[in-house]
C-alpha cells in the first residue's frame, strides 16, 4: 500500500455488485473510498459536488457514457496527478486503456493493486479457476476472511439476484433479437460474478457475451437458472446463506 494513508481511491463502475464488492475489499485494506456509477457522474462529482480529490481511480473500462480513453483524459484535468487503473472482465483491447497508469483483469487481489497504485510491474497472475466447478474456492476463502458472516450473506444474495435480473433481460432482448444489450447484460453477469469466484456463471456469461444470442437462447438461459441453483446450494452448505426451505419449515410449525 502506498505510504501516504488514508489513501483515496475512486471507483467508477456501473455494475452494482462489482461496485459494490470493491469499495468493502479497499475498505477493509485500509483505503478510504469514493465510489461513482458513471465515468460523467464521478466527473461532475469531482466538479460540481467536490468530492475530496482522489490519490487513484479504478475505472471499469466497459460502460455508458463518457469512458475508455475519453474519460482517462478528462480525469487527468480534474485529479492531477492522481494514478488511474483500468480495470475489466475482458482483456483490453482496440486502445480502450489508453491514458491509463496501469491495468488490472478482474477479479484481481489485493496484492496486484497494490503493486499496480505503486507502478510495481507485476506478472499475470495464475488463474485461480482450476479444478472448480462452481465456485473458486480461493476467492470465496479471501471473502469470508474479510468480511463478517452477514454482510458475506448479503454479498452473494446481491449477486445471485442481479443475475437473475439480467437474465430477465436477456430474455426479453433475444425475443427481440436485440443482440447488443443481450451482449452487454451477459458482460455485466461476467464481471459481477467473477469478483465474488462464481466460475460457471462467469463462464457461461463469457460463452453468451463472445457468441450473441443463440439459436435456442432458452435452453442457455436455463443453464444460468441452474447454476444460480447449484451456487445457491453450494452456498447454503456452506452455511453462507440461509436455506429457504428450512425457514419455511420453521415458519410453518411456529403457526402449526
Amino acid at each position: 500500500m502506498p505510504n501516504k494513508l488514508p489513501f483515496r481511491i475512486l471507483v467508477i463502475d456501473d455494475d452494482a455488485l462489482s461496485r459494490e464488492l470493491l469499495t468493502l475489499l479497499l475498505l477493509r485494506e485500509g483505503y478510504a473510498v469514493d465510489a461513482a456509477e458513471s465515468g460523467d457522474a464521478a466527473l461532475e462529482a469531482l466538479g460540481v459536488q467536490g468530492i475530496a480529490s482522489p490519490d487513484a481511480v479504478l475505472v471499469d473500462l466497459q460502460m455508458p457514457g463518457t469512458r475508455g480513453s475519453s474519460l482517462a483524459h478528462r480525469l487527468r484535468e480534474v485529479c492531477g496527478g492522481a494514478r488511474l487503473i483500468a480495470i475489466s472482465a475482458s482483456v483490453s483491447s482496440g486502445g480502450d486503456a489508453d491514458g491509463y497508469d496501469a491495468f488490472l483483469l478482474k477479479p484481481f487481489s489485493a496484492e496486484a493493486l497494490a503493486a499496480a497504485l505503486q507502478g510495481i510491474p507485476s506478472p499475470p497472475e495464475e488463474p485461480v479457476r482450476q479444478n472448480v466447478t462452481v465456485l473458486d474456492q480461493n476467492v470465496y476463502r479471501m471473502l469470508a476472511e474479510s468480511m463478517r458472516p452477514e454482510p458475506l450473506a448479503q454479498l452473494y444474495n446481491l449477486c445471485l439476484t442481479d443475475v437473475r435480473g439480467r437474465l430477465a433481460a436477456m430474455r426479453d432482448a433475444a425475443a427481440r433479437g436485440d443482440d447488443a444489450t443481450y451482449r452487454r447484460e451477459a458482460h455485466a453477469i461476467k464481471g459481477g460474478t467473477g469478483m465474488v469466484g462464481a466460475i460457471e456463471l462467469q463462464t457461461l456469461a463469457t460463452t453468451s457475451e463472445n457468441n450473441g444470442i443463440p439459436a435456442n437462447y432458452v435452453a442457455t438461459l436455463n443453464e444460468f437458472l441452474l447454476a444460480c441453483d447449484r451456487l445457491r446450494r453450494m452456498l447454503i452448505a456452506r452455511k453462507t446463506v440461509p436455506d429457504p426451505s428450512s425457514a419455511a419449515e420453521v415458519a410453518r410449525r411456529s403457526h402449526a
